[in-house]
């Protein structure tokens, strides 16, 4: 009998019983074509499915009951999933599930070979001397071993993706746009040829945070107060990477900002040449999702900062992040509910799927139900009320307020445009693509987690443009109205 059930698992530890369910027909052929498979291999050392994907046989204790647990997993997502998305699986907070740091230094227990490059020495230092404290995955860098992809490159990025080098000057803006009332319009970049609509807000007074009866809200939600805001411009869409590439290209950088200068508070740093843009950044940041209209992600607070100086510069405006209060605002877009459209959080929970529920939530939000993990263009969601995209769900959004979980406690009467000046890290709202929908209900707050963020950064010092560890970060802009404007209402 022990005889027999040893040379079962033995059986179901082999890639044909795995390949038995994993029918996606490309996870065969990545694998082979990965360092590990067959086709691309450099040292002759070829892996197995288990090999990567459960710990080391010597952890005995472990080996089985995850391979228990992984096992159960699969056979009931084959037999109750009309579509498995293996699309979903691949990037690198999926595969950190099931892929065991054990088992990559089970093999690799020398990480310094020779011919190692000078960043690769620094990454596994890094990695050796943090990976306890910081739990840092073997992955994180290296996500392309197991699996072949084509999309990801991990290296110090060189050129910008899409950014044509040579173009007819003619087609280049040669001002911007001239705004002579308070509503919409369409700013152009001069020099470039990027523009953006710009969606007048009226301004307004309203209850800002969640009513205690509101499902999955937060403490830091309350308690509601009134708030008033002025009027303000805000873009219509995230901040895209046609933009953000253009003030890349414009302003890259050396690193010749020191990293100190990040650290005070509000104050962006330039150098006699004008403003200092980011340094390159590792790997391409958009995951392979693509560029174009798609938001940028993974820069820092302060990058988004030093974009909204270099608009301000380029238009002669005056750019920057929104309030926390003007965000709140703007994604109500005169609601007062947990979205600018009908339903309840509860509905579009996943604790209680429905494809007849989430049809009320789908057309205007991207999160964990309809993201393919991933984010996705400004056509894939219908506007809010006042004309804005993307308000919830698809990518977080920074804001222009530190972090307080107690901020609204001591707002009394009407709280005229607010704005929260001291703390460690930034208000981000909107939820992301991960999010449930009691993430990217309007009210929902957050903030960065900025040490969190930069785990696998090996550089010293690290990185003030670019996060290394979260991919579902970004922006959108505002502008200040020139006062005549208003008075011309």
């Amino acid at each position: 009998m022990f005889v027999t059930l040893y040379q079962t698992t033995i059986y179901f530890s082999s890639n044909e019983s795995c390949m038995m369910c994993h029918v996606h027909p490309h996870a065969e052929d990545a694998w082979r074509m990965g360092h590990h498979g067959g086709y691309n291999n450099r040292i002759g050392v070829q892996v197995s499915c288990i090999d990567c994907h459960l710990p080391p046989r010597s952890q005995t204790w472990s080996y089985y009951t995850s391979k228990a647990r992984m096992g159960f997993n699969h056979v009931w997502a084959m037999l109750t999933r009309d579509t498995i998305t293996w699309d979903r699986s691949l990037t690198w907070e999926e595969a950190s599930r099931f892929v065991f740091n054990q088992s990559c230094m089970e093999c690799h227990t020398n990480l310094l070979p020779q011919g190692i490059s000078d960043d690769g020495i620094i990454a596994h230092l890094h990695f050796e001397t943090n990976h306890e404290r910081l739990n840092l995955q073997c992955i994180s860098c290296h996500f392309n071993a197991g699996h072949y992809n084509p999309n990801f490159i991990r290296g110090r990025l060189t050129g910008i993706p899409g950014l044509v080098a040579a173009v007819d000057t003619s087609l280049l803006f040669r001002e911007p746009a001239q705004v002579t009332a308070f509503a919409n319009f369409t700013e152009q970049i001069p020099g470039t040829m990027v523009s953006f609509n710009m969606i007048a807000i009226p301004g307004g007074t309203f209850l800002m945070g969640s009513p205690e009866n509101e499902p999955f809200r937060n403490p830091n939600e309350s308690p509601q107060h009134e708030v008033q805001v002025s009027p303000f411009f805000m873009a219509e869409i995230q901040t895209t990477w046609d933009m953000f590439w253009q003030f890349y290209a414009e302003t890259l950088s050396e690193g010749r900002t020191p990293p100190e200068v990040a650290k005070r508070n509000n104050e962006i740093a330039t150098d006699v040449d004008g403003i200092s843009g980011p340094t390159a950044p590792w790997a391409n940041p958009d995951q392979g999702w693509g560029f174009g209209d798609r938001p940028a992600i993974t820069m820092t607070h302060y990058a988004a900062q030093i974009f909204t100086k270099w608009l301000s510069m380029r238009t002669g405006r005056n750019y920057r992040l929104p309030t926390e209060a003007e965000w709140e605002f703007a994604a109500r877009g005169g609601t007062q509910t947990a979205y600018f459209f009908p339903g309840s959080p509860r509905d579009f929970s996943a604790r209680r799927f429905s494809r007849a529920r989430m049809e009320g939530i789908t057309p205007y939000v991207i999160f964990n139900y309809n993201s393919n993990r991933r984010t996705q263009p400004p056509s894939a969601v219908q506007p809010n009320p006042f004309g804005l995209k993307h308000m919830l769900g698809n990518v977080f959004e920074y804001t222009a307020d530190r972090y307080n979980p107690n901020a609204f406690q001591n707002r009394t009467g009407v709280t005229v445009n607010p704005r929260v000046t001291e703390g460690d890290e930034w208000v981000i709202r909107g939820g992301y693509f991960g999010s449930d929908a009691g993430g990217v209900r309007v009210a929902a707050r957050t903030h960065t987690r900025h040490a969190d963020w930069l785990r696998t950064d090996p550089q010293i010092p690290q990185s003030i443009w670019w996060y290394s560890d979260f991919r579902g970060i970004g922006f959108r802009v505002v502008l200040e109205p020139d006062p005549e404007l208003l008075n011309l209402r």
